[in-house]
């Protein structure tokens, strides 16, 4: 396995399964009460120039719950906001904790600190990526519906960050994926080409929400202006209104589809208040799952 994590794209089908295989492992240990202290005596460092409610408190108790310490900066506590090269702070990083696990904006950050870093580099969030959200997001899938291999799963929104890991998950763990984005705001080009030249099931973008949920088993929704972008909220109301996630949408897909969120949501934009409160929707069993991800991560990096 790679030193770092920084997007779902450095690792083997393998590899991504030793992540969520161990997560459900230690998700039941710590259900039956078996007390973690694998990183006992570790220290890692959250740097996070974007805030978080859920990524901050998910990490901080996954490493708190494997024994460890956390030392979290903000963007005003180091030198993101300072002008210091990053590959200073990398080195001198490297010499006071064991791992950087790193929110920001550009993916060059991330790639910068890992080149210069003598320690792990976790990347929590980068505009392009958001590998451990989407690994989280899977292990819910495969907790509520088994096998991965035959499920059709629907992206309907933003060609975000969270859109390019799923495309990213598609190619390395061979589920049917329907990307449903409006005209000019379509995933990553790249990462779309790459995946698909080694899907084993289809890759497909759309602008029809409707023929990307249907018969799918699994829809998954983000917000529609993401941190960064709020000045083109306005704008962007009227160009998703059409892709909000309800009841009538969800009625196209298979009875037993279940809908995800990696929230926080925005009701009556990006999903109805009724979806997001029905049986069907599981966003609150994938974020906790967010910790138990982060606690498999952290160990298999760590450890």
């Amino acid at each position: 396995m790679a030193k770092n994590l920084l997007s779902l794209w450095g690792c083997t089908r393998e590899e991504l399964m030793v992540y969520i295989d161990r997560a459900v492992a230690l998700k039941q240990e710590a259900a039956a009460g078996v007390q973690h202290r694998q990183l006992a005596g570790k220290i890692i460092a959250l740097v996070f120039e974007k805030p978080s409610t859920r990524t901050r408190v998910s990490f901080e108790a996954a490493m708190y719950g494997l024994g460890g310490q956390v030392i979290f900066m903000a963007e005003k506590d180091c030198q993101l906001a300072r002008s210091e090269p990053l590959r200073d702070m990398a080195r001198v990083m490297s010499r006071y904790v064991h791992g950087l696990v790193v929110r920001t904006f550009g993916q060059a950050v991330v790639e910068e600190l890992a080149r210069f870093s003598t320690i792990p580099v976790i990347n929590a969030l980068t505009d392009l990526h958001h590998p451990c959200q989407v690994l989280s997001d899977i292990m819910t899938v495969i907790e509520k519906k088994g096998k991965l291999d035959n499920l059709k799963v629907a992206w309907i929104g933003d060609g975000n960050n969270m859109a390019n890991s799923w495309i990213q998950a598609a190619g390395r763990l061979g589920f049917a994926l329907t990307l449903a984005c409006p005209s000019g705001y379509a995933p990553d080009s790249a990462i779309l080409a790459a995946a698909r030249e080694q899907a084993a099931r289809p890759i497909v973008l759309t602008e029809d929400p409707q023929a990307a949920v249907r018969d799918a088993d699994v829809i998954n929704t983000d917000v529609w202006a993401s941190m960064g972008q709020e000045n083109e909220q306005a704008a962007r109301l009227q160009v998703f209104r059409s892709y909000q996630v309800n009841a009538a949408l969800l009625r196209l897909a298979k009875p037993e589809a279940i809908v995800l969120h990696c929230l926080p949501a925005h009701r009556g934009e990006e999903i109805s208040e009724e979806v997001l409160e029905g049986f069907q929707c599981v966003a609150f069993d994938q974020a906790e799952n967010k910790m138990h991800i982060h606690k498999a991560i952290l160990e298999k990096h760590l450890a």
